[in-house]
């Protein structure tokens, strides 16, 4: 599996989690699991993602923008997870964040498979998104655990 089919599969999993998160109401069992799940898989996620494509990308002229306003997306997705740890799940206004977040983890999603894969994998070394498959992997298996 190459880097970006093992990114992909994790965007995957985001967009279903999400799917489900803003279909849950009120202040039930079910929305805090689904919630717990969405902002776990959403921080390994960045962490992975920014150790094993965005640093690297960040040496290269050609990916450097492109990975700076991805991590950048990333630190807005962050504040909106914030924003709904600070509202009560009981609040009308909480499904409208969480469809919110939907928004822009979709947007971000979107983006890195139409753009920023393609960019990267003109940028990197076949030996260097290999090795990066692995570095993926390994951080989101260890932050799983």
């Amino acid at each position: 599996m190459t880097l970006f089919e093992a990114l992909r599969e994790d965007h995957q999993t985001q967009r279903t989690l999400l799917d489900l998160l803003t279909r849950t109401h009120g202040d039930s069992d079910g929305r805090d699991e689904l919630f717990q799940k969405v902002k776990a898989e959403l921080q390994y996620h960045a962490n992975a993602e920014e150790r094993a494509l965005y640093v690297p990308m960040m040496e290269h002229d050609m990916t450097q923008e492109k990975a700076r306003h991805s991590v950048a997306e990333h630190h807005e997705i962050d504040e909106m997870i914030e924003t709904l740890e600070a509202t009560d799940y009981s609040s009308s206004s909480w499904i409208a964040s969480a469809k919110k977040l939907q928004e822009l983890v979709n947007h971000h999603l979107d983006e890195e498979e139409q753009e920023v894969f393609q960019l990267a994998g003109r940028a990197l070394s076949d030996a260097q998104k290999n090795q990066l498959t692995a570095t993926y992997r390994n951080a989101m298996a260890e932050q799983r655990q």
